[in-house]
C-alpha cells in the first residue's frame, strides 16, 4: 500500500528537483536511471531506496536540514505508521495529510472541540493559526491552503464526508462571536447544500463514550485497511493497520449519541442566530 510517508517523500522530491531547476530526463542521467522511474517516485506509485534517494540528493545539491529531512522519510517507508513532527502547517505533517485525502474515497471524522478544517470559513482559520502563535502573514497563508483542500467536500469532485461534531466545537467563540455566527451560518448552509456531506452533532451532558478520549479521522481508501489520522499540538500520527477497524467501530457509538442530521441542521443554526445577536449587542455597546 502507498502509505502517506511515501506519497510525502515523492513531494519532497519533486519539490527539491523543481527549486533546483532539473528536467526528469536530466535528473535520471545524473543519477543512472530512466526517467519514468523518477517520476514513479515523484507520484508516490513506487518506494525508491534510501541510496537512491541519498543520490537524487547529491545530484540536486541538497544539503543541510532539508537533506535530513528528506533522507529521515526515505529511511522509515516500511513502517505501518508514521508519526509527522512539527505543527499540522509543516511541510511533513501537510504532505501526508493530502496524501490521505488524494486516496480517500470516504472520509468519518470525529471533532469534540473544533470545527474541522474542511469546514472552516477564512477568519476562523486565521483566528487559530493567530491563537497558535503564527505571524499575521503565516496564518494568512496557512488559512489560504487550509481554504484550498475543500473540494475533498464541496463541489464535482467531493467525497462522502461525515462529521461527528462535539457541541464544544459550537459554543467555543473562535475569532469572537461575529467571526462563530459567520462560521456556523456557512457550516449550515454547507449541511443543506453538499450532497455528500453529513454532519451530526453530539450535545453536551450525553454521559461517557468513547469519542471522550479525543479526536480523530478515518481515511477509507480504495485497496488496504483504512488510515486513521490523529492530530496534537506539535505533531500528527497516521496509524495504518488492521487494528483501525477498531475505530469505525468507535465513530459507530459516538454516532449513536448524537442527533439525527435533520435535528443536527436546526442546532447548527440556532447556535449561529444565538451568536450573531451576541455579536450585535456587542457592536451596540450593549454587552
Amino acid at each position: 500500500m502507498l502509505t502517506p510517508r511515501i506519497r510525502t517523500l515523492g513531494t519532497a522530491l519533486r519539490e527539491a528537483r523543481i527549486d533546483a531547476r532539473f528536467g526528469l530526463r536530466e535528473l535520471a542521467r545524473r543519477v543512472g536511471t530512466n526517467p519514468a522511474l523518477v517520476s514513479n517516485w515523484e507520484l508516490g506509485q513506487r518506494i525508491p531506496a534510501l541510496e537512491d534517494v541519498a543520490g537524487i540528493l547529491g545530484a540536486l545539491g541538497v544539503v543541510g536540514a532539508e537533506k535530513q529531512r528528506i533522507l529521515q522519510l526515505a529511511r522509515g517507508t516500511a513502517e505501518p505508521g508514521w508519526v509527522a513532527r512539527g505543527k499540522q502547517s509543516a511541510p511533513d505533517h501537510l504532505g501526508g495529510l493530502l496524501a490521505c485525502e488524494r486516496a480517500a474515497t470516504s472520509v468519518v471524522e470525529w471533532q469534540p472541540l473544533l470545527v474541522p478544517g474542511l469546514l472552516q470559513i477564512p477568519d476562523y482559520a486565521r483566528a487559530l493559526f493567530l491563537a497558535d502563535g503564527l505571524s499575521l502573514e503565516n496564518a494568512e497563508r496557512q488559512a489560504e491552503l487550509r481554504m484550498m483542500r475543500r473540494p475533498l467536500v464541496v463541489g464535482p469532485g467531493a467525497i462522502p464526508c461525515e462529521v461527528l461534531l462535539g457541541e464544544a466545537a459550537l459554543r467555543n467563540p473562535v475569532g469572537g462571536p461575529a467571526t462563530m455566527a459567520r462560521q456556523l451560518r456557512f457550516l449550515a448552509d454547507l449541511m443543506a447544500t453538499s450532497a455528500k456531506l453529513s454532519v451530526r452533532v453530539v450535545p453536551a451532558g450525553n454521559g461517557g463514550h468513547p469519542g471522550l478520549a479525543g479526536r480523530f479521522c478515518v481515511y477509507h481508501v480504495e485497496v488496504g485497511d483504512p488510515i486513521v489520522y490523529f492530530e496534537h499540538q506539535h505533531s500528527g500520527a497516521f496509524l495504518l493497520d488492521e487494528g483501525n477497524d477498531t475505530y469505525c467501530e468507535v465513530a459507530d457509538r459516538i454516532r449513536e449519541v448524537s442527533l439525527d442530521s435533520r435535528a443536527s441542521a436546526a442546532f447548527v443554526q440556532r447556535t449561529a442566530q444565538e451568536f450573531r445577536e451576541i455579536a450585535q449587542r456587542k457592536k451596540a455597546g450593549g454587552a
